[in-house]
């Protein structure tokens, strides 16, 4: 009995200092922000940029792939919201960049095509964002002062808490790599379509030339035999 009420205590002590950010409110701290990740075509000749906004003192992983296309590449650039020119690339089909520290403000990412005039692009990229050491150690330290039990149990708060970040991470790292694999198949997919294409063009090409050479050669064939009899008589 004892022990199943220290366990319940622990339980309640969890909960409470799960939920009290929650009932305190958002406003002594900004909501983290979300990762994302977008696929959206980009025309022959034409430059598209999209802003994400960070906070300070932050990890932010950038990852881009071209997926369709001809010639499956694009230009890449990376501006800070200084202005400052972070990454800039040409004419490459997948690219992961690192900004760390972070600033606060927006992000500019740019997708260039302008090098192509006829072929459009199929463009997929991802954003992930990571808190720094400082930060988990000192939201650590304000959940050893709120969940401190009074009594030794045998079920420690902090290593439940820790579990659950350790696997919430690895579930998160997981959702990721899945979608870079499937990016990773549609860039493929889209290839193998492409070359079939062309398979099935040129084979159908060279057999109707082939056709056209046998015709050509039976009526050449029959116009030799056709001359030789009227000779004859």
């Amino acid at each position: 009995m004892t022990r199943m009420m220290a366990v319940r205590a622990a339980l309640a002590l969890f909960l409470a200092a799960w939920l009290s950010p929650l009932v305190a409110g958002t406003g002594s701290r900004a909501p983290p922000p979300q990762d994302g990740e977008f696929t959206f075509l980009l025309p022959a000749g034409r430059k598209q940029c999209f802003y994400q906004p960070a906070p300070g003192n932050a990890s932010l992983e950038a990852e881009y792939q071209v997926i369709g296309g001809a010639g499956l590449d694009v230009d890449f650039s990376l501006e800070s919201p200084r202005g400052v020119l972070l990454v800039s690339e040409y004419r490459k089909s997948d690219g992961v960049h690192t900004v760390e520290p972070t600033e606060l403000g927006d992000y500019k990412l740019c997708f260039d095509n302008s090098f192509s005039t006829i072929s459009e692009k199929l463009v997929f990229f991802e954003l992930i964002f990571d808190s720094l050491q400082d930060e988990e150690d000192s939201d650590g330290d304000g959940w050893a002062d709120v969940v401190e039990p009074e009594e030794m149990l045998d079920i420690k708060i902090e290593d439940i808490k820790e579990s659950i970040e350790m696997m919430k991470t690895r579930l998160e790292r997981s959702i990721q790599v899945l979608t870079l694999l499937r990016a990773f198949e549609a860039r493929d997919r889209n290839l193998q379509e492409g070359n079939l294409e062309r398979v099935n063009f040129w084979s159908a090409v060279n057999v109707g030339l082939l056709l056209l050479v046998a015709v050509l050669q039976v009526c050449t064939l029959k116009g030799l035999f056709q001359d030789k009899r009227v000779v004859r008589t």
